[in-house]
Parts: structure tokens; C-alpha cells; sequence
């Protein structure tokens, strides 16, 4: 069985998807329709930056789906590859907007629309240089979970963001909770490393971007996915288009359960896992949490060929 991946913020790169670009006009095509619905030039942006520009989490998050989307269209329309031949999609928190797309439950239009949004929301939410996020390595997510719970923080944030493979976990809260965390961690000896990053995401920081989102997403239509999708809140492979709606709202201030949706997957008999879009972090999760796995990862036209019997029709 196999699984298409798509990844979320912390992989984007300028330059990114700029080889599709130039050698397919489907790319072109797509690449123009999201300068059109956002009313700016982001495919300048992503093929030409400045980095600066494109670190903004309002630019990052539709850019990476619109790499991510113009992979698949490429690897669908040119190539021949066959989807129905996936039993799951699944996203990492922007991700899971490019799965939604690739799965036929949301328009590629809204999703661009929406993910703009959602980087303005989220970081509106809290002022820069007010929160912090700190990734801890090697130790379990319960045992982070149940350190977390056990220290006094007063009126502090300290959350669990992303849970993304054993080993591997990302925390998000307000700067002074989560530089005591990070303090306690030294103290104890497990390592941690301080991200840099522009809000903390995925934490209940997030909910005044919930709110502002929740009206947006309620006003665009979705269907019903023609493919399962593992979903970051529940994971869980959510079917309904009314639930997926209200989970891309709480997913906003809610942990990523990325290691438990690999597992998840696993256990449905998913051997194969494929990750599009820039970067390769997700195939890296991967094997840190499923040891029997195949994984693949799409960057180029040579990462297409190196596979393309396996999944064509």
C-alpha cells in the first residue's frame, strides 16, 4: 500500500519547484492562478525571493502548496502516475491544505486563498518576539508531555506543537515558559534546540487565529475527499467534508499527531511512503518512526524517473 506526503512550513527554499516551472506549462498555469487569487506576485517570490520574503508565514504557507500542488499535477498529467493506487494522503499542518487539494476536497484557488489567511492569522496572533518554540530530541512524547505538566509555569504557555517521529518533538508557548523549559531540559541533560521561527504555532496561543479562520473556512466549499486523508488533529483518516472543516480549525492551536498518523498509516498495511514538495524532512520522519518502510522523495524530474514504473498506470 502506499502514501502520499505533503510537507508544511520549515521546508520551503527559493528556487523551490523552479525546475517544474520551466520545462511544463501545466506549472506555469497553476503558478499564475495563485498570483491571480492572491492579487501579488508570489511564483516571483518563490522562484526568485528574497528569502526574506518568503520566510513570512503568509507567503511560505501558500507557496509550499502551490509547489507541492504543481508536483502533483506533473507527476499526474505528465507522467501518468495513478492515484487511486494510494490508500492515503496525508499533510503536515499546512500539508494537509495540499492534500485536501490533491484529494478533490478543496479547490486550489480557496486553498491558496485560505492558507494567505492563515499566515496573517497566525501571525497576528501573537506579537513577534513574544512566543518561541524548542525542539527536544530523543526523548517520547509522553514523557515530554508528563516533564510539561510537572513544572510550575504560573500563567505560562508550554505545549506540545508537533509530535513528529520518535525522537523528535517540537514544543511552542510564550518566550519566558518555553526558555525555562528549555533551561530544565539542559538541567536533565536532553537536548533541545531553539527554532527560528516568526509565532508559536500549533499552540493554544493560536486561538485568536482559529477564530479568525474559522469564519473563512466556513464560508469556502469543501467535498468529500476521493482519497482518505490522515488528519494532524484526530489521527485519524477523516472521510466528511463538515469534519475536515472543523479540524483545519482546531488544527491551528492543536498538536500535529504526525508520528501517530505514520503509525496509523503502518498499521493499515502502507509500505510505500512518497513525500512532494520542497524538502525532504517528512521521508526523514519517516524512517526515525517506521523501520520497514520504502520512501521516496519528490524534488525533480530525476526523483520522478528514478520511480515512475512503480506507480504509473
Amino acid at each position: 500500500m502506499n502514501a502520499l506526503l505533503f510537507p508544511g512550513q520549515g521546508s520551503q527554499i527559493v528556487g523551490m519547484g523552479s525546475e517544474f516551472y520551466e520545462n511544463f506549462d501545466i506549472v506555469k498555469t497553476i503558478f499564475k492562478e495563485a498570483d491571480e487569487k492572491l492579487n501579488y506576485n508570489i511564483s516571483k517570490i518563490i522562484l526568485e525571493g528574497p528569502e526574506n520574503e518568503l520566510q513570512l508565514t503568509q507567503n511560505t504557507q501558500p507557496a509550499i502548496l502551490t509547489v507541492s500542488y504543481s508536483i502533483f499535477k506533473v507527476l499526474k498529467e505528465e507522467f501518468g502516475f495513478e492515484f487511486k493506487n494510494f490508500t492515503y494522503f496525508a499533510g503536515h499542518s499546512l500539508g494537509e491544505y495540499s492534500a485536501l487539494v490533491c484529494a478533490k476536497s478543496l479547490s486550489f484557488n480557496d486553498a491558496v486563498y485560505l492558507l494567505n489567511e492563515r499566515g496573517k492569522a497566525m501571525q497576528e496572533a501573537v506579537p513577534v518576539g513574544k512566543g518561541s518554540m524548542l525542539a527536544v530530541l530523543g526523548i517520547k512524547a509522553e514523557e515530554l508531555n508528563n516533564m510539561i505538566q510537572n513544572i510550575n509555569l504560573k500563567e505560562g504557555i508550554c505545549e506540545i506543537a508537533n509530535d513528529n517521529a520518535n525522537g523528535q518533538i517540537i514544543i511552542s508557548g510564550d518566550k519566558d515558559s518555553i526558555q525555562s523549559f528549555h533551561n530544565l531540559l539542559k538541567e536533565k541533560k536532553i537536548k533541545s534546540i531553539p527554532l527560528k521561527v516568526s509565532a508559536p504555532f500549533h499552540c493554544s496561543l493560536m486561538k485568536p487565529a482559529a477564530e479568525i479562520m474559522k469564519n473563512k473556512i466556513n464560508k469556502v466549499k469543501f467535498e468529500d475527499p476521493i482519497i482518505e486523508i490522515i488528519n494532524n488533529v484526530t489521527a485519524r483518516a477523516e472521510k466528511k467534508s463538515n469534519t475536515i472543516k472543523d479540524l483545519l480549525i482546531n488544527q491551528i492551536y492543536s498538536t500535529v499527531k504526525w508520528r501517530e498518523s505514520l503509525i496509523k498509516m503502518e498499521d493499515n498495511g502502507v509500505k510505500n511512503f512518497i513525500e512532494i514538495g520542497p524538502g525532504k524532512a517528512l521521508i526523514g520522519m519517516v524512517k526515525r518512526t517506521i523501520t520497514n518502510s520504502n520512501c521516496f522523495s519528490i524534488n525533480s524530474i530525476a526523483d520522478i524517473k528514478k520511480i515512475e514504473n512503480e506507480f504509473k498506470k
